[in-house]
């Protein structure tokens, strides 16, 4: 991979979101590295004991305002979000279409990135409960579609789960799949509707031990990418925190309270 080919997917990624700075964006599932952008961020596993379902640190990050909620089931209002950010999440979730609904519902646009099935098949992580796939558009009047396969383990091939818990060359293998990191994920930019489909279920004892694994870990390379971010955006993150946002414009109808109350930096459980 180049290093043009990384800047460029560094900033699809990280840098680029395609609305102006008025918008108002939601990150789902933002565990402790929430994106820049998002002005409102949501989280089932918010406490240390989930660290299996984010890396770096054990606990979710409060940077801005917290609904503590199920992806499945938000709180927030219909259409309340202009872009909604949903990184790393969809892999991890019981029921991967309850939460698509749900992005399309509360949002009218947005960006989903998510392990892509052909590489996480060669070496995965063990929290991660879907091989996912994008499977081309028809033709032209029809998007591309997202297919969630439920594991059943860990590994697609017990022979080759094998081989690597023999040699320990997972690591090494992994590192090479990272190289050309933009082959590892798919990243999927939606407007208005979101094309999927989901076949079949996770084994509820599976689902069990995905979410007590141990956290994933930050390597140098998130490490300087988390780093590089936060150079490049502080000038407009600092603007966009100073909004004031109310706490009855984002959620539903029988959460709001009348008063006026804007939202805070602080975890919400409604």
């Amino acid at each position: 991979m180049s290093f043009l080919s990384q800047v460029r997917l560094f900033a699809e990624r990280r840098l680029r979101f395609p609305v102006s700075d008025d918008a108002l964006v939601l990150d789902v599932g933002s565990g402790d590295k929430p994106s820049w952008r998002a002005d409102v961020l949501l989280d089932r596993y918010v406490g240390e004991e989930y660290a299996g379902q984010r890396s770096g640190r054990g606990a979710a990050a409060v940077s801005r305002p917290l609904f503590d909620a199920d992806a499945a089931d938000m709180p927030f209002a219909d259409g309340a979000f202009d872009y909604t950010i949903c990184s790393n999440l969809l892999e991890h979730v019981p029921d991967p279409a309850a939460v698509i609904e749900e992005l399309m519902r509360v949002s009218r646009s947005g960006y989903i990135e998510v392990p892509e099935a052909a590489s996480a098949k060669i070496v995965d992580f063990p929290s991660h409960v879907w091989w996912i796939r994008l499977e081309p558009a028809r033709d032209d009047t029809t998007p591309p579609t997202l297919v969630f396969e439920p594991k059943a383990a860990r590994w697609a091939d017990p022979e080759i789960a094998s081989y690597f818990e023999r040699t320990g060359l997972d690591a090494q293998v992994a590192k090479v799949l990272d190289s050309r990191f933009e082959d590892r994920v798919i990243m999927l930019h939606w407007t208005d509707r979101i094309a999927y489909r989901v076949e079949g279920e996770v084994p509820e004892r599976f689902m069990r031990a995905a979410l007590a694994q141990p956290g994933h870990t930050k390597d140098v390379r998130a490490a300087a990418i988390l780093a590089a971010t936060d150079a490049l955006t502080w000038r407009r993150r600092r603007a966009l925190r100073a909004r004031a946002i109310a706490f009855d414009d984002v959620v539903r109808p029988e959460f709001r309270r009348g008063d006026g109350a804007l939202l805070e930096k602080r975890i919400y459980r409604l």
